[in-house]
């Protein structure tokens, strides 16, 4: 598995797991337990993760957004 974003924006975590979903793309959240044993105050970054093999379209996807929607 590879992380395709790395962040402590829950909205951008939602939004990319959607929409990799819709494309058939599993993708997995790592670190959301350390962030909530910290107190969900936000320092410690999440992980969402794709397989190897979903990893360049995933890239895709973000890039498209950040340069169409200047976001993420």
């Amino acid at each position: 598995m590879k992380a395709v974003l790395k962040t402590t924006d829950p909205v951008a975590i939602s939004w990319l797991v959607a929409e990799l979903a819709a494309r058939g793309i599993e993708a997995v959240v790592l670190d959301s337990h350390a962030s909530i044993v910290e107190g969900s105050i936000g320092i410690l970054p999440r992980r969402v993760m794709v397989a190897d093999e979903d990893y360049d379209e995933a890239v895709r996807l973000l890039e498209t957004a950040r340069r169409d929607l200047g976001a993420l």
